[in-house]
C-alpha cells in the first residue's frame, strides 16, 4: 500500500474497514450479497474492508443502507 497517507488515516480506514467487515458478518451478509445490494465491486469491497481504499461518501451511504445502519455507526 502507498504511503500517500499519515499513519493516523490509515490507522482509521483500517479500523472503518474492520468496523465495515464486522457489521457485515454480524449481519448475516458475505461479500458477495453486500457488493450485490451495494453495487459495489467485490474487490473493491475488499480493498475497503482491508482499509486500502479511500472510501467514497456515496459508498458509504450504501453500505450503511444495506447494513441497517448509519453512517455515523461506521466512521465513529
Amino acid at each position: 500500500m502507498p504511503r500517500d497517507h499519515p499513519d493516523w488515516i490509515i490507522e482509521r480506514r483500517r479500523d472503518l474497514g474492520e468496523r465495515i467487515a464486522d457489521l457485515r458478518s454480524a449481519a448475516h451478509h458475505t461479500q458477495d450479497t453486500l457488493c450485490a445490494a451495494t453495487g459495489l465491486s467485490r474487490s473493491n469491497l475488499q480493498r475497503i474492508e482491508r482499509g486500502e481504499a479511500d472510501i467514497r461518501y456515496s459508498d458509504l451511504l450504501r453500505i450503511a443502507a444495506a447494513l441497517d445502519t448509519r453512517v455515523s455507526v461506521l466512521v465513529d
